[in-house]
């Protein structure tokens, strides 16, 4: 059985959010999986990674081969680096020392988050955002607009009308009590 690290879509329609899994490579990209290990958001900016890194390395060290996609995860995050480095037979300390410099390099490139691939419809997405943008100024300034007496008064005008219906009730259900006292 060939194990692949790889992507599976689980969003919604236009909005997708991958697991990151081990597959047996037959299967299909949706289906049947061994292991999820991880979430990819390629929509959020910059795009965010939550990956047990235990796992990835578990499975990197059982021969698992990685998408390109995932690769570039584990690339950025200094998975690839590690597992080479202890395939080689480098001690622990070396390993932890050459992948913190490796994360403190790409973190001053600004490539320890970035995202692996630019999503389709960016403009589409940014339009979008700036709309929502403008919707949320107008109703702040609509908010602003309205003036707080008349607020006041509404709220009087609808406590009085609340009154008068319930003197109106009370006055009703004692008219129909009458009746059924002189019945009995």
């Amino acid at each position: 059985m060939s194990v692949k690290l790889r992507l599976r879509r689980i969003g919604r329609k236009k909005i997708p959010v991958y697991s990151i899994v081990a597959a047996d490579s037959r299967n299909a990209r949706d289906g049947r999986y061994i292991e999820d290990i991880g979430r990819y958001f390629p929509l959020r900016d910059p795009a965010e990674v939550r990956l047990d890194e235990e796992r990835a390395l578990y499975w990197l060290d059982n021969g698992a081969q990685p998408s390109d996609t995932v690769r570039s995860i584990l690339y950025r995050r200094g998975l690839m680096l590690q597992n080479h480095l202890k395939q080689k037979g480098e001690p622990a300390d070396v390993i932890e020392e050459k992948v913190s410099e490796f994360r403190d390099r790409m973190a001053q490139q600004g490539d320890d988050l970035k995202m692996a691939v630019q999503p389709q419809g960016a403009d589409a997405l940014e339009k979008e955002r700036e709309r929502a943008e403008d919707l949320d100024k107008e109703a702040r300034l609509r908010a602003q607009a309205t003036p707080l007496s008349g607020v006041e008064d509404e709220a009087e005008e609808t406590e009085a009308d609340a009154d008068e219906a319930d003197a109106e009730a009370d006055a009703e259900a004692d008219v129909d009590e009458e009746p059924d006292e002189d019945e009995e």
